[in-house]
């Protein structure tokens, strides 16, 4: 019943985004210009002169396209405490984000900002349980991220970072959301990662009616129940006599005794679906999470990211966040960008974003390519992350392309591995490591590999020209990910933040994954 009033308040959103589809620019124009006309007074606005800005081709005209490090200087400001910079709308918080490689973002987090999430939630999470009313009756899991530690609150005059993760959505909204959930949000606090799973882990098993978990990436959820053996007994305990803050819960300590800490369908019958991360290199994670939850629906999340949300997941597709944030996109060949209702089917584009938030022009650093339409508004499938190019040699290796060749590898040859990136030697010959996690490794794998990168005239030129030594085989014993995890911990990222790549441009891996079996295949 809690997921009720939850449902109903999201429903007027439902509504609206699915007008809204068949009518792309009207819905796209009309947020552009409450972005400029509320916006003009603001230290931005003044200097592109947003009040003399009347369209949509006029704000791409004068406003010049940014990346972080164009709006940084301005998110500074915020931090300091001034008022007026990138929005009227005052900032509630300065959420941290980063990408695979870089140092921490400040993503400035105002009311505008939470509605326009909001608008991009409603759509989603009533289609998804219009279509699957058996969801309705259960309690749900919404992956919390544990707070980094240089995320304690400083004496910064705004406040870094949402002390829970449903604050996204704004209080009153955040109360709804909390309501349905199976773990509370406080559990983030915990700093031990082994306490952290631990805690999460006994608040899921206490829930027998769970019916939906929401996850980042597949490898989050398959890791937390690769420690659950571990736990087992420990966790029954607890359960049965309760905790500090848990009543005793013997009836569903003596039913899980029953079972095997593998059986999943079991423990929680009722789980319905996992919504994570499924396109460009997290779908290699996809095979383990369904042997993990047999039979469980896997539904891959839109492209969203803690800027902004750029599909999701409707009626079967990933629409465009039409009501949600104005968009733009720059054809991968080359020319003009263009508006979310130009864009054409089976073209490539990146992303570039305008939010409530004060992110004007931001280039998001995303690959989409449309793979059909929502009514008249176009669908996106996620291919890849820009920028993260490795050029060792001149061989320019693109994160999206090493994606797509390890996937034509590993479907040719079976494979299904639970960890797989490309990364530059750290020692001996220059040239590529695969660290690779499996099961088995077919005879000539890297041969196979080398081949796929090959295709790439500038690698293929420099394995010609013996510049780079053929691709070797990494095999890491176990818990690869576990320790990708732990080493971006290291580097200053969130757990949230981690987004695993096909490619790192980084050559110090083999350190990290220093255990190993076997050798070059």
């Amino acid at each position: 019943m809690k997921n009720l009033p939850w449902l109903a308040a999201n429903l007027p959103g439902y509504l609206r985004f699915r007008q809204a589809l068949a009518h792309p620019s009207k819905a796209q124009r009309g947020l552009l210009r409450h972005y400029l006309q509320p916006n003009a007074g603001t230290a931005f606005g003044r200097a592109h002169r947003f009040s003399e800005i009347r369209t949509a081709e006029e704000y791409r005209e004068r406003v010049p396209l940014a990346t972080w490090e164009d709006l940084a200087p301005w998110v500074e400001r915020i931090a300091a405490g001034e008022m007026g910079i990138l929005t009227r709308s005052p900032v509630r918080t300065l959420e941290p984000t980063s990408g695979s490689s870089s140092a921490a973002k400040l993503i400035p987090y105002t009311p505008v900002l939470q509605r326009e999430i909001r608008r991009a939630v409603a759509p989603w999470i009533v289609d998804l349980y219009a279509r699957r009313p058996r969801l309705i009756s259960g309690t749900a899991y919404w992956s919390i991220t544990p707070l980094a530690l240089e995320e304690e609150q400083t004496t910064r005059p705004v406040r870094v970072g949402f002390e829970e993760d449903t604050e996204y959505l704004g209080g009153f909204w955040s109360r709804l959301v909390d309501a349905t959930l199976a773990v509370p949000g406080s559990v983030r606090h915990i700093r031990s990662m082994e306490a952290f799973r631990y805690t999460t882990l006994l608040f899921l098993l206490r829930r027998r009616d769970l019916s939906l978990i929401s996850v980042w990436h597949p490898s989050f959820l398959t890791l937390l129940l690769g420690v659950l053996p571990d736990f087992w007994k420990s966790l029954l305990r607890d359960i049965e006599r309760g905790t500090d803050r848990l009543a005793p819960h013997p009836r569903r300590a003596a039913g899980l005794r029953k079972l095997t800490p593998d059986a999943t369908a079991r423990i929680w019958p009722h789980l319905g679906l996992i919504s994570c991360w499924g396109d460009a290199h997290a779908a290699l994670s996809l095979p383990e999470l369904a042997r993990t939850f047999p039979g469980v629906e896997i539904q891959p999340k839109g492209l969203l990211a803690t800027e902004g949300f750029v599909t999701i997941p409707f009626a079967g597709l990933w629409p465009i966040a039409i009501r949600s944030h104005f968009f733009e996109f720059f054809p991968e060949d080359g020319g003009d960008p263009r508006f979310a209702w130009e864009i054409e089917e089976g073209v490539v584009y990146s992303v570039v974003l305008t939010t409530g938030g004060g992110l004007y022009r931001y280039r998001l650093q995303d690959r989409v390519r449309v793979e059909g339409f929502v009514q008249e508004t176009p669908s996106l499938r996620f291919l890849g992350k820009e920028g993260h190019v490795s050029d060792l040699r001149g061989e320019k290796l693109h994160e999206s392309f090493v994606a797509s060749a390890l996937a034509r590898v590993f479907e040719q040859t079976g494979l299904t591995p639970r960890f797989a990136m490309l990364a530059p030697a750290d020692e001996g010959p220059a040239g590529y490591v695969l660290y690779l996690e499996a099961e088995e490794s077919p005879a000539g794998l890297a041969d196979r590999v080398d081949e796929e990168l090959s295709a790439n005239p500038h690698y293929r030129l420099c394995r010609a020209l013996e510049q780079l030594a053929s691709v070797r085989i990494h095999r890491v014993e176990k818990d690869a990910f576990s320790r990708y995890l732990d080493h971006c911990q290291w580097r200053g990222q969130r757990i949230g933040d981690v987004k695993p790549l096909a490619l790192s441009p980084l050559p110090e891996w083999g350190k990290v994954f220093e255990r190993t079996v076997g050798g070059r295949l």
